[in-house]
């Protein structure tokens, strides 16, 4: 049986949503829904080049959409796998020629599957494994000393140490956070672990405090206090406050970190780290989407180092990545590569070499599960995929409001989706709503606007502001002459303009 897609990879190929129709729409619906985005974004009505590049795609995307679900067999393939389930090859024929009805069947458990995976994926687990492997007999052996011991032929290899971690998220409310963690690490024969829990809330829009809590058996409790501040736009503030109980007393550190973004992907650092290992750091990175580059520089007791490396990313289906560094200090001199390849949809199995003096040779493995819900960097992308929509679109509704205006007809005035909090910490949550304004008018047809019964997040000019909670969409519009107001769930279907919407002005 073929693996269903993720809901993550089902949502962000919404061809229902692009076209905005019924999962049971007809043949005639899809093609009117289909000519009426045509005539949006065909590339001929743009004559700005990069606008005219946008359009192109969406154009394209549009069309794709209209030709999976006009053809009954792929509609039915396209119902339970996604687009991923076009474009796969190697599956049995039977599950190919499967009637729609069977499909569809098949469909209804899968999503009683996908809401099982929905709470799991609200805990956001993530975890690591690594293992580390003395390899030092390969390069340095003394064989005048043991050439006479039985099986002295061979090098020995051994694992010297390992490090497992997990954690999880729990939401509490719309602004607090709980966190376990727990993690256990053996090295060279003596081990120990710790377990970890932290409360996070968002004072503002601007930052967020967190207490943490801890204990372990190599280590006291540890009782924590971390505060994040934006200053401006381009700069922010880090500060990490710290008690450690042991049996030689409490052990106090504070940790301040200034941070501020030189460009669009390059950002300086400056650390400064008092307690047992005072030490003050400055690094400067640079990420990109084809690499990752870093310098540091650290004067610190007790040591002192500076360091270099680079990391280069693979623009393939597997995220291969390729990375090498070079650190020196008072302890010595270390170089280190390594590579890493995404194995599951979940996991990242990683190797990497590490050369010292005087440390010697060891090799380390590591597996990584990655967190489950989308990444920044994905809705970053459907962020800026949504804005240059909305470009696309400011021509078609100057004309659609000159048409509405001259009939006293519909008017957006203002509309906004995302997850909606009350009024005591809506400043913590703005980021979490979006305006969709000039998306919702550009659907307006003849003084109505419909969306179906679908998520609002795959319609052309929106995009999820907050992945894994219930959003709703709040509209404000004018209807001859009269203000209205609705607030609909995001899977809900709204039908506009309504008497029942109009906003009671008498008093």
């Amino acid at each position: 049986m073929a693996t269903a897609l993720s809901e993550e990879e089902l949502d962000n190929e919404d061809y229902y949503s692009l076209l905005n129709v019924r999962r049971e729409a007809s043949s005639e619906e899809l093609k009117a829904a289909y000519r009426r985005l045509c005539m949006l974004y065909h590339p001929d009505k743009h004559r700005d080049p990069e606008l005219k590049l946008q359009a192109e795609r969406l154009f394209n995307l549009v069309h794709q959409a209209y030709e999976v679900l006009s053809d009954p067999q792929t509609r039915a393939i396209y119902d339970i796998y996604g687009k991923r389930g076009l474009e796969m090859e190697g599956w049995e024929v039977v599950e190919r020629r499967r009637t729609p009805a069977e499909i569809r069947e098949e469909f209804e458990r899968l999503q009683r599957e996908r809401e099982e995976r929905r709470l799991q994926q609200r805990t956001n687990p993530k975890g690591t494994i690594s293992v580390g492997i003395d390899a030092t007999d390969l390069f340095d052996r003394y064989e005048e000393e043991y050439e006479d011991v039985s099986g002295s032929g061979f090098p020995q290899i051994e694992i010297n140490k390992m490090h497992i971690s997990q954690s999880i998220e729990a939401p509490l409310t719309a602004s607090d956070t709980a966190i376990l963690s727990g993690s256990l690490s053996t090295q060279n024969g003596n081990g120990g672990g710790s377990i970890n829990f932290a409360l996070r809330r968002v004072t503002s829009a601007k930052g967020w405090g967190e207490l943490e809590f801890g204990a372990g058996d190599l280590q006291g409790p540890l009782f924590g206090l971390k505060l994040f501040r934006n200053l401006t736009p381009r700069c922010f503030v880090t500060t990490n406050c710290a008690l450690q109980f042991s049996s030689r007393g409490i052990r106090p550190g504070l940790t301040t970190v200034l941070a501020r973004n030189l460009d669009k992907n390059t950002v300086g650092y400056l650390q400064w780290r008092w307690g047992i290992q005072s030490a003050m750091n400055t690094s400067i990175v640079r990420d990109t989407k084809t690499s990752h580059f870093t310098v540091a520089l650290q004067l610190g007791i007790p040591h002192s180092f500076a360091l270099i490396s680079y990391q280069h990313k693979f623009q393939d289906d597997d995220q291969t990545r390729v990375k090498g560094s070079l650190k020196a200090g008072f302890f010595g001199t270390v170089v280190e590569y390594g590579a890493e390849r995404k194995i599951s949809r979940h996991s990242v199995l990683g190797a990497a070499v590490s050369v010292g003096v005087p440390q010697g040779v060891s090799l380390k493995v590591k597996e990584l599960e990655k967190q489950r819900e989308s990444t920044a960097t994905d809705i970053l992308q459907k962020k800026q995929e949504a804005e240059a929509a909305v470009q696309l679109m400011q021509e078609s509704v100057r004309r659609i409001i000159e048409a509405e205006e001259s009939r006293m007809g519909l008017i957006i005035v203002n509309a906004w989706y995302g997850k909606f909090v009350n009024d005591k910490s809506k400043k913590s949550e703005k980021v979490k709503v979006i305006d969709v304004t000039v998306p919702l008018q550009c659907l307006v047809k003849d003084s109505k606007l419909i969306l179906t019964e679908a998520s609002k997040a795959g319609l052309p000019g929106f995009y999820d502001p907050c992945v894994g909670e219930e959003k709703n969409l709040k509209v404000l519009y004018q209807f001859r002459g009269v203000l209205h107001q609705v607030m609909a769930l995001d899977s809900e279907t709204l039908r506009i303009p309504k008497q029942s919407h109009r906003i009671d002005t008498d008093g």
